[in-house]
């Protein structure tokens, strides 16, 4: 095998090319740069505000509980803090449990369908809530919107590897999570204006919490039916099975493009085989990754379910509190996106990640240093510094871990390991802030800044591993490159001339190398 076959299969700044199983095809470029370019905007235009959506009502149901608290939650449903926590960590031990069956699910019935009744069920759980008394009731509830989410994030991210190519799909995996972290915003500001209608109808304000963001969710889902299409063998929405989204034409080129790019995405299969969960399972980087998320997401997760609880500890109005603590949630939106670009545009995969790890980890610095302060500016200054970085660390990540993949079978059980990981990571995160330890949570911070400090030592190995690998191919490269010149001497004299532009380009599939030609629409 050459160096430059070597480097294109392991290289840490690369997506890896296509195996020799996965078998050449013979597909035509017959289109043009604007056919091309307008199909793909319209795709963008139908698919990325409806899975967007759908992850922004996610996070409005999954986090409406923690502006609930300001609101006496825990006192009117009868529940201590360490209860409460044991709530939420039941919401993570359904998605955990389902995550898998979820996407099973959804890869024989299509995410049309599957991602469709999902809005419909965590929607009707989230609504129900409102109704909980007790205990068991909010361990219930909490277990059953966990295991009616699980599965939607991983589904979302597949449905998104389908249609589009593999460096296509890395952005727009960052969008997706915008869905996110605009919801985890959201949610505290709306909050805000819907807590104050505590009284109305009789009702507390949590109750109209409940009621509206699940009623919104539940309207998501139609959305969904009606405008979500499931895949290229079936472009229609769920609601409506005869009408196409898409022309023949536009069709052929999206689902051709995604075929040249990666011809494994043509061959559905019923089930990964072993091998793949053997490579996936022995590949130690996929760990790394892994307990990189849960290092991270665990605090995130503890800090952002108690985030309006800590900021009305500084003195302010308990319903403000829910207000000011949109802030800094606010401000990642922008500072997310500044890191996604250069980490994508850049090629900066590894760098970003570690420096928003630096910037999270610092965050919980600031906060138990201020905790000692009885001033309210310093201290709500720690709490939205910590949101603005606290939430990135984790798509970028995930995009780091898919260039340390082979083939898209290892990237697909390494995508639900990072993301059952990250759910994982709110299990433990539930319990870090617990009663005996408020209204300053000292303890609490101390172990934030203990685990970020794992995950940041983990992440800069995993860095230098890359930077060592990629000076052994470069290594590699310039011995392949002397060697040739050795047996061709001539070659170090001539420069190589590249194909002239009206020359059809060839695309090599495999190491076998076998040739998939782009055929000029012009000839």
């Amino acid at each position: 095998m050459s160096a430059h076959s070597i480097i294109k299969s392991t290289s840490p700044d690369q997506f890896p090319p296509v195996r020799d199983d996965e078998e050449s095809l013979t597909l035509r470029q017959d289109w043009t740069k604007e056919e091309e370019a307008k199909a793909k905007r319209k795709l963008d235009l139908i698919i990325m505000p409806i899975l967007t959506l759908g992850f922004f009502c996610l996070q409005l149901d999954r986090g409406n509980i923690a502006n609930a608290i300001t609101d006496n939650f825990m006192k009117d449903v009868g529940v201590t803090q360490d209860q409460f926590n044991v709530g939420q960590q039941m919401l993570s031990l359904g998605i955990v449990l389902f995550e898998i069956p979820s996407n099973m699910i959804l890869y024989r019935v299509g995410p049309g369908k599957w991602l469709t009744l999902q809005l419909f069920l965590f929607g009707t759980v989230s609504t129900f809530q409102a109704f909980q008394k007790g205990y068991g009731v909010l361990i219930a509830t909490r277990f059953l919107l966990g295991m009616t989410e699980s599965g939607f994030i991983p589904g979302g991210l597949w449905t998104l590897s389908t249609w589009y190519t593999r460096k296509e799909t890395a952005k727009r995996v960052m969008v997706f999570y915008f869905g996110n972290q605009f919801g985890q915003a959201s949610s505290k500001l709306l909050a805000y204006g819907i807590l104050h209608m505590r009284g109305v109808g009789g009702k507390a304000g949590w109750f109209w919490l409940f009621t509206l963001m699940g009623a919104f969710t539940l309207l998501s889902g139609l959305v969904f039916g009606f405008f979500l299409p499931d895949s290229f063998r079936n472009p229609c929405s769920t609601f409506l099975p005869r009408r196409s989204l898409f022309t023949e034409r536009e069709l052929h080129i999206l689902q051709t493009r995604v075929l040249l790019d990666d011809p494994m995405k043509g061959k559905k299969k019923k089930r990964i085989g072993a091998g793949a969960f053997r490579k996936a399972f022995t590949n130690w980087r996929l760990y790394v990754h892994f307990f990189i998320t849960l290092c991270n997401n665990g605090p995130q997760r503890a800090f952002d379910t108690y985030s309006p609880s800590i900021v009305n500890g500084f003195g302010f109005a308990a319903l403000t509190s829910n207000a000011l603590a949109s802030v800094g949630l606010f401000l990642q939106i922008p500072v997310s996106f500044s890191f996604s670009y250069i980490s994508d545009h850049f090629n900066k995969r590894g760098e970003t990640a570690m420096a928003g790890l630096s910037m999270h980890l610092l965050g919980y610095i600031f906060n138990r240093i201020f905790t000692e302060i009885n001033l309210r500016g310093p201290r709500y200054f720690g709490v939205v510094f910590t949101q603005t970085f606290g939430t990135f660390p984790h798509p970028l990540n995930i995009a780091w871990m898919s260039l340390a993949c082979e083939d898209s079978e290892e990237r697909a059980l390494a995508m639900a390991m990072v993301i059952m990981g990250a759910n994982i990571a709110g299990i433990y995160g539930a319990q870090i802030f617990r009663q005996d330890d408020r209204p300053r949570y000292r303890r609490g911070f101390g172990i934030n800044i203990a685990v970020l400090a794992v995950g940041l030592t983990m992440a800069t190995l995993r860095y230098l591993d890359d930077r060592r690998r990629r000076n052994r191919l470069a290594r590699l490269s310039q011995s392949e490159s002397s060697r040739s010149n050795d047996t061709w001497p001539d070659r170090k004299n001539h420069s190589v001339v590249p194909p002239s532009e009206d020359q059809p380009q060839t695309l090599l599939v495999g190491n076998g190398l076998k040739p998939v030609v782009a055929v000029d629409p012009a000839k």
